[in-house]
């Protein structure tokens, strides 16, 4: 397999420059994604250590990409969500120990307001307003809610997480699109399953070297699925992970976090001329 892989690679860099717009926005909102879920991972380990007096009181939190691209993550009031009782100032890549912490400024900006607004909404949604079963909620795992504005989208992004360690799961996911006034506009399932990925594989048996699962409804990798490789690649085996959809195959390279597309036609064919 890794050497039909590299046959592929050599073969088709004229295919990856045509697909390179698509695949970027892809690449480069996983990587986003992934940032800004390291920022609230750090910041909640830091909050826990630091301030369990204000826990209780905590609402929730959230993380952001500022202007300078460093990450920011807020947890608010739960009793004044327009109330910031704690703010963290991270680099572009988050580390554990945050640049700035500050308890003073407890004054939401319009855009934390926002963030927080979509996010509460997205939350409702799932936990409150789910008569139509579209979200699935599964044994020993718990929905994150990551929202994103840009200057021309406002999505909530919806992963589950494992509530136990050694696997990663992917899909489970969902992407929720609001308009400018932060009102709700769809509600859309990036997959339509769920599944789980050792960290390692048992003692005795081969390494795992790649991973692979299909898709349905889209023909790429998702940004979700970046997002989550990348959060979990420190404590993999397996450094390569493949995407099959019906049109195109993505080969993701988690030691250098690159994206390779591919036409599934293409692949099918080096794969049969393996047998």
């Amino acid at each position: 397999m890794q050497k039909a892989i590299i046959i592929l690679l050599l073969m088709s860099s004229s295919l990856v420059y045509s697909q390179n717009k698509e695949t970027e926005k892809i690449l480069n909102e996983g990587k986003l994604l992934f940032r800004m879920e390291k920022g609230s991972w750090y910041g909640t380990d830091d909050m826990l250590a630091r301030f369990e007096t204000k826990k209780d009181s905590i609402g929730g939190y959230l993380s952001y990409e500022t202007a300078e691209n460093k990450i920011n993550t807020i947890f608010f009031s739960r009793f004044n969500s327009d109330e910031i009782l704690i703010r963290y100032e991270f680099d572009s890549l988050p580390k554990p120990e945050p640049i700035k912490i500050d308890t003073l400024n407890k004054k939401a900006t319009d855009l934390e307001k926002s963030l927080i607004s979509i996010r509460q909404d997205a939350r409702g949604k799932a936990y409150s307003g789910n008569d139509d079963k579209f979200f699935t909620f599964f044994e020993n795992t718990s929905l994150n809610f990551i929202p994103v504005i840009t200057e021309k989208e406002r999505n909530v992004f919806i992963l589950t997480g494992p509530q136990v360690s050694g696997i990663v799961l992917i899909g489970n996911d969902y992407k929720l699109t609001y308009n400018k006034k932060n009102e709700f506009v769809k509600k859309d399932k990036i997959h339509n399953s769920i599944l789980q990925f050792q960290y390692k594989s048992e003692k005795g048996e081969s390494p795992i070297e790649t991973t692979f699962h299909s898709h349905v409804i889209t023909d790429y990798i998702s940004s979700t699925d970046i997002c989550t490789l990348l959060l979990y690649k420190d404590f993999l085996e397996w450094k390569q992970h493949i995407v099959i959809g019906e049109k195109y195959v993505s080969i993701f390279n988690l030691e250098n976090e690159s994206l390779f597309t591919m036409k599934t036609k293409d692949w099918k064919k080096i794969n049969e001329g393996k047998k």
